[in-house]
């Protein structure tokens, strides 16, 4: 018997602003039910500024994405497209609403 291995890409967030992340949840677009903190998946629970991390329970759609950095500052960025097995990223200029 000849077994083969199938390559599952993992769902991916790419952090592509300067801040470390230290929380990371995501909604459906315009539902604000805020899933579980997938900063929890990292090693240091945390994603430094261009650090990958996996992704866990999202399926494809448009979603929501809450943030906070180290220094506490939380944004929102509405209608973001998650693809299974693919890799989304925020970015400095990615249009985003933040507190403080």
């Amino acid at each position: 018997l000849e077994f083969r291995r199938v390559l599952f890409r993992s769902t991916q967030f790419w952090n592509l602003t300067p801040d470390t992340i230290t929380s990371l949840q995501v909604s459906p677009a315009g539902k604000d039910d805020w899933g579980q903190n997938q900063a929890e998946n990292d090693a240091d629970k945390s994603v430094s500024s261009d650090e990958r991390l996996k992704i866990i329970g999202v399926p494809s759609g448009t979603y929501d994405v809450k943030f906070a950095n180290q220094a506490g500052r939380v944004c929102i960025v509405r209608d973001v497209a998650i693809k299974e097995g693919k890799v989304f990223a925020i970015e400095k200029k990615t249009p985003k609403t933040c507190d403080k």
